[in-house]
């Protein structure tokens, strides 16, 4: 059941991030987990340590740890974003 959880928020985690990154037309629902997932991921590696949450990847389903997941994937986006040779929305 968690991992159902798991992947509903990281959709909804992906869906907002694209929001604000200005890239959700270009991106379906499976990519929007795959974001959310992967941006938990990051931001689990580069922000648990400057703040007390963890991601929604540690088993903690939280209004702060899906802060945390939420800048992750916009981090994430930022980067597909300058690869693929655009600009940072």
């Amino acid at each position: 059941m968690n991992l159902v959880i798991w992947l509903i928020i990281g959709g909804l985690i992906g869906w907002l991030a694209s929001m604000v990154m200005r890239t959700r037309d270009q991106q379906g629902t499976i990519l929007n987990v795959a974001v959310g997932i992967i941006g938990a991921l990051i931001g689990g590696w580069f922000l648990s340590p400057l703040v007390v949450f963890g991601p929604i990847n540690q088993d903690n389903i939280s209004i702060p740890a899906m802060f945390v997941s939420f800048v992750g994937a916009a981090i994430l986006l930022a980067v597909m974003n300058l690869v693929r040779g655009g600009a940072v929305r």
